[in-house]
C-alpha cells in the first residue's frame, strides 16, 4: 500500500511504534476481532517493515495460530499476529484516516445494527456539556511522536468523575 513512513501507539504513550511499509487494510467482523477491540470489528493493517519505538506490547493468544498485542499499561489494542505476520490496529495510527481498510473480512458475523450507525441523529450539544468537554484534561499521548512522555495511569480503584 504505502513506502511512507506512519507513527503510532496506544493511548497512554507508553508504547509506539513506527511503520515504513503496509500492505493491505482490512475490516474483519470475526467474533474475536469484535472482542479483542471491543467494537464492530478489528480495523487493521498489515505492517510489512516496522518497529517499536517506544516499549512494546504485551500479549494475549487468542487462538491455536495467533496472538493479540495490547499495552500492559492502558489496554490498548494494537496488534494481530499470526504466521509470521503482524497486523497493526489502524486506530492506533497517530492519523488513521492515511491508513483506511480496502477490505472486509467475515462479513457474515457484521452485527447488523452496524451498518446503519452513520444515519442516526447526532446529539444536539448543550451549552452545559460543551462547558464540561471544555474543561477535561485529556492525558492521553498526543497524536505524533514524543521524545518523552510520562505515562499517566490511574489505580483501577481510584473514583473517576
Amino acid at each position: 500500500m504505502s513506502d511512507q513512513a506512519h507513527t503510532g501507539g496506544c493511548q497512554c504513550g507508553a508504547v509506539r511504534f513506527r511503520v515504513t511499509k503496509l500492505g493491505r487494510g482490512s475490516i474483519c467482523f470475526c467474533r474475536m476481532c469484535q472482542k479483542a477491540t471491543a467494537g464492530l470489528g478489528g480495523l487493521l493493517i498489515t505492517a510489512e517493515e516496522f518497529a517499536w519505538t517506544r516499549g512494546a506490547p504485551k500479549y494475549f493468544v487468542s487462538s491455536d495460530v495467533a496472538r493479540r498485542g495490547f499495552c500492559g499499561d492502558c489496554g490498548t489494542p494494537l496488534t494481530f499476529e499470526s504466521g509470521g505476520a503482524v497486523d497493526l490496529s489502524i486506530v492506533a495510527f497517530d492519523r488513521p484516516a492515511d491508513v483506511p481498510p480496502t477490505i472486509q473480512l467475515a462479513a457474515e458475523a457484521r452485527i447488523p445494527w452496524g451498518d446503519h450507525l452513520n444515519a442516526l441523529p447526532p446529539r444536539p450539544e448543550s451549552p452545559a456539556m460543551a462547558e464540561r468537554y471544555a474543561r477535561v484534561v485529556s492525558y492521553q499521548h498526543p497524536d505524533h511522536d514524543t521524545d518523552a512522555w510520562e505515562a499517566r495511569t490511574r489505580a483501577a480503584t481510584e473514583p473517576h468523575q
